[in-house]
């Protein structure tokens, strides 16, 4: 059997573009991604400063592609808490605004429900669920308001 030895950092700057080529990565997913072929973590953090410097790798575009896709469903909490946990800085993460989250709450609302509320039970059945795809209080009853007009 073949026994695997570390990528040189060469191989290891190819890796890192090819798993680039596919979608944006943050620094830290890609960095868990390529610790298993890297000879050291020094040799790592060389490929990582690298593509950062040449603007191959970026956590901010990383966050734009992201949160527009998350967008779609859910709200600016669960994209932030989304984005937190894939490694995305603080500074970056502020960056991604409540804007629209009012609009987006009816669009989700209207895909999935489409009966106007009739009872305080299925109101908050859907309440619960926008509070799940993580919408705010203050969002989520303005949305509810509204269906009820």
């Amino acid at each position: 059997m073949k026994e695997e030895r570390p990528d040189t950092p060469i191989e290891l700057k190819v890796r890192a573009l090819r798993y680039l080529a596919r979608r944006e990565h943050s620094r830290a997913e890609l960095a868990r991604k390529l610790l298993p072929h890297a000879e050291s973590p020094a040799a790592l953090q060389t490929v990582l400063d690298e593509l950062a410097g040449k603007r191959q790798l970026s956590d901010e575009r990383y966050a734009d592609a992201r949160t527009h896709w998350l967008s779609r469903k859910y709200g600016a909490a669960k994209i932030r808490h989304d984005l937190k946990a894939h490694g995305v800085a603080e500074a970056v993460i502020e960056r991604v605004s409540a804007d629209g989250d009012l609009e987006k709450a009816r669009a989700i609302l209207a895909r999935k429900y489409r009966a106007p509320v009739s009872s305080r039970e299925e109101k908050a059945k859907r309440a619960r669920f926008l509070q799940g795809r993580g919408f705010s209080y203050e969002i989520i009853r303005k949305a509810l308001s509204t269906d009820d007009e």
